[in-house]
């Protein structure tokens, strides 16, 4: 018999085959799982893990919070909300070069207040934006790459689906893990937009010269077109900030105030709205099987005993606490190039969460690192899951090289961000403890 780590390595090694040989990753953590439960613990313990686990999460309350999200989300994109907020976005900013970049960045981090998915903020800013920046003349590939990464700002800003998987898997307080994320999520929209500031000077070729300032009264009124998605922002963020719901209750609230502002704008029928339950119920469908499967791969790696063995091992190496940090930040860098970054979440926490907390590190400080951490899987060649939205939307427009060389500038600015939360834990930590003081 193997000793746990191998046991681990071997396991790890087997899922990472299945999935390049084009199993789902959740079916490929799952099987894995299954069969190390079979080995480690006997077929009566592996069956009653089959049986009981899935049926124990998918009926679990504090999990409604995902797919009510998700179809807020979906509601909301077809609401006429995203092309509100890139108008605006425009109107503000059209007289500085490489206007339609940060009219991009800005709108996708308005729709991130109601849209929790990074690949439904790609794919709806893809459609929504860059045939027009292609039209006008920007560089289709640092186009398609500020689409791709201002997309991940929904990762950060509430109501953020990787926080609440977060939440879920370690016990962390989601409400606290959901206000957390607004200071790093402006920290990365502010960076996003200087950082295009800096491109578009140092190589000028790459935008269009801008175009006439707007009036005040045409900013005025399309501000004023903004209605919706401050009322829904201020539902959800308000409601769990000052501790008037929970993010389960805020998600409910967000996603009947969604059908209710179509509803209002005429903007949804019969069709359009079994088109958003679809969506909603295939997202939420796939994260569940991804979800599902890693919990019984992770039960796996505590049966067999890997958990305890690396968690020892890490140990006996004796490394200072940001040294730690560290090395899981390579660690997870590495992953990312080649893992979805919702399987990465949810394989590795089991490990990780614990080690964090032995090493003096707060959970709801390192839930925003996890997050920012997941940022970078899903912008990092050659797997990142944002850079196939934006090609999946663009209709041909722009190929996998275009995207590669578009998104590198803004793989640095997310290194540059990530560095600045890690010597600075008080940027997500200040607003949670003041909404539970």
């Amino acid at each position: 018999m193997f000793d746990p780590l191998t046991l681990g390595i071997l396991a790890i090694v087997l899922m990472l085959v299945l999935a390049l040989l084009g199993a789902p990753v959740g079916i490929a953590m799952g099987i894995v799982g299954l069969a190390g439960l079979w080995m480690t613990g006997g077929s009566a313990f592996a069956l009653n893990t089959m049986m009981n686990l899935p049926f124990s999460m998918a009926s679990d309350y504090a999990f409604i919070v995902i797919p009510m999200f998700v179809l807020m989300g979906a509601i909301a994109s077809s609401s006429g909300i995203t092309q509100e907020l890139f108008g605006f976005s425009n109107l503000l900013l059209r007289s500085r070069k490489g206007a339609l970049y940060q009219a991009t960045i800005l709108a996708s981090a308005g729709f991130a207040a109601i849209s929790g998915s990074t690949l439904v903020n790609a794919a709806l800013f893809t459609r929504i934006a860059l045939g027009e920046m292609i039209k006008l003349g920007y560089d289709k590939a640092f186009a398609a790459g500020a689409i791709a990464a201002a997309g991940t700002i929904a990762a950060l800003i509430p109501p953020s689906i990787a926080f609440i998987i977060y939440g879920l898997l370690t016990g962390e307080s989601v409400a606290e893990l959901l206000i957390a994320g607004i200071v790093p999520g402006i920290l990365t929209t502010v960076a996003y937009m200087v950082g295009v500031s800096v491109m578009v000077r140092a190589k000028p070729h790459i935008a269009p010269d801008p175009q006439p300032r707007a009036s005040a009264a045409e900013i005025g009124k399309s501000f004023l077109n903004l209605w919706a998605t401050f009322l829904l922002a201020g539902v959800v963020i308000g409601g769990i900030y000052l501790g008037f719901t929970t993010p389960s209750g805020a998600a409910a609230l967000g996603a009947i105030g969604a059908l209710a502002i179509s509803l209002a704008r005429r903007r949804v029928t019969g069709e359009s709205l079994a088109d958003n339950l679809r969506a909603a119920a295939a997202i939420t469908a796939a994260l569940f099987m991804v979800i599902i499967g890693g919990l019984i791969y992770s039960r796996f790696f505590l049966v067999a005993g890997t958990v305890t063995a690396s968690t020892d091992l890490l140990k006996s190496f004796e490394l200072s606490p940001m040294m730690f940090m560290l090395l899981l930040v390579v660690i997870f860098i590495i992953l990312g190039t080649f893992m979805d970054a919702l399987a990465m979440q949810v394989m590795t926490l089991p490990f990780v969460y614990p080690l964090v907390l032995a090493h003096g590190f707060d959970g709801v400080w390192f839930g925003v690192i996890m997050v920012k951490l997941v940022e970078l899987a899903v912008l990092s060649p050659p797997v990142g899951m944002n850079l196939f939205a934006v090609i999946g939307a663009s209709e041909g427009k722009v190929n996998l090289h275009d995207i590669h060389r578009g998104i590198v500038p803004f793989l640095l600015i997310e290194f540059t961000v990530l560095a600045i939360l890690i010597a600075f834990p008080d940027l997500s930590l200040w607003l949670p403890r003041q909404m539970f003081n």
